[in-house]
């Protein structure tokens, strides 16, 4: 006997009352919907998922949309890890649950989502790994799928997103090591569309005009997130005849290797090279000297994220009225002495 139809016989009511209660509806009255709860769990009843959302136009799930490519897949980030808690913590709450969107190395990102979002296989979306120009926000908002992005793009209006405060970030960095009296300071760049990066180099340039300081392209390095992408950056800046005294790292885990080819080449990180990462991670706590970065609570982050995406559903908006959500992601200044020390010469 059908589950539904087994628990009607046994409690004495319509099939109709027992699928109302399991699903919620207000016009079931709270001591029956208990009785059914309970009855349910007695039995170890639980509802076809599928079927549900085929009936009430709902999967329940949300998607969160991220690069899956070599260098990610191999590197210790845990990032989207910390991220991913705080959102499924608010999203729990609500009856919904997350699911993962690996977008493959080298596919398309419009191509990938139309999979999804013409198959309706997720109630709204979270999209990182955000481009310059990232098509991906037109076609969610054809589909009339609520979205909110983790970053933002150049081009397209009107969707919600969270981003990190790269600009403080990078001003607060860059103007630390200029008033040491360093002035030729290289900065490393994510490889890639991502808009993030443009972010962060348009602020490098800015930071550096405005304190009469010319703009070397010789000193800025695309590179991945891993220990021998630093390694090498410094190895190339290390045969420069007139090198930098200080380098700002977008990623962290590059300071790894940066540090290791400062002390194979007989230079102290800190005082031969200043060196500054975005932000502060497991993988670089025991490097000695401390690395200057910035605090996040990625938690935090995860919850905003999930908090900003209930209030673009239709059926949460009551509850969250706030809107659109449009905002920067504070970031705190972790002082070590690996930026300290003015140049040498």
């Amino acid at each position: 006997m059908q589950g539904i139809a087994r628990l009607a016989k046994e409690l004495g009511i319509s099939t109709g009352t027992v699928s109302r209660a399991l699903n919620g509806k207000p016009d079931v009255n709270e001591a029956t919907r208990q009785r059914v709860l309970e009855a349910a769990r007695s039995i170890g009843y639980a509802p076809n998922q599928a079927a549900r959302a085929l009936a009430q136009g709902q999967t329940q799930s949300v998607g969160f949309m991220i690069d899956l490519d070599r260098d990610s897949a191999t590197s210790s980030d845990n990032f989207f890890m910390g991220v991913f808690d705080g959102v499924q913590s608010v999203l729990t709450e609500h009856g919904l649950d997350l699911l993962l969107m690996p977008c493959p190395s080298g596919k398309d990102h419009r191509t990938y989502l139309e999979r999804f979002a013409t198959r309706g296989m997720f109630d709204a979306m979270i999209l990182a790994s955000v481009k310059r120009d990232d098509k991906r926000i037109e076609l969610l908002q054809a589909a009339r799928i609520p979205f909110v992005l983790l970053g933002r793009c150049a081009t397209q209006k009107d969707y919600a997103w969270i981003d990190l405060d790269f600009e403080t970030s990078v001003t607060t960095a860059l103007e630390r090591m200029i008033a040491l009296g360093h002035r030729r300071i290289a900065v490393t760049v994510p490889k890639g569309g991502v808009n993030f990066g443009f972010i962060f180099l348009e602020t490098y340039q800015q930071v550096l005009a405005r304190n009469g300081i010319a703009f070397d392209p010789a000193l800025v390095f695309p590179t991945i997130r891993t220990e021998i992408a630093g390694y090498e950056v410094m190895d190339t800046l290390l045969g420069l005849r007139d090198r930098p005294t200080a380098i700002l790292l977008v990623y962290e885990l590059a300071a790894i290797g940066v540090y290791r080819r400062l002390i194979d080449a007989g230079l102290e990180p800190g005082r031969d090279m200043a060196v500054v990462g975005l932000r502060d991670d497991p993988s670089i706590r025991f490097l000695e000297p401390a690395l200057t970065c910035f605090e996040l609570s990625l938690g935090d982050l995860g919850r905003k994220l999930g908090t900003a995406l209930l209030a673009q559903i239709p059926r949460f908006q009551a509850q969250f009225s706030q809107g659109r959500t449009a905002t920067l992601q504070p970031m705190a200044l972790k002082q070590g002495p690996s930026d300290s020390f003015p140049p040498r010469h």
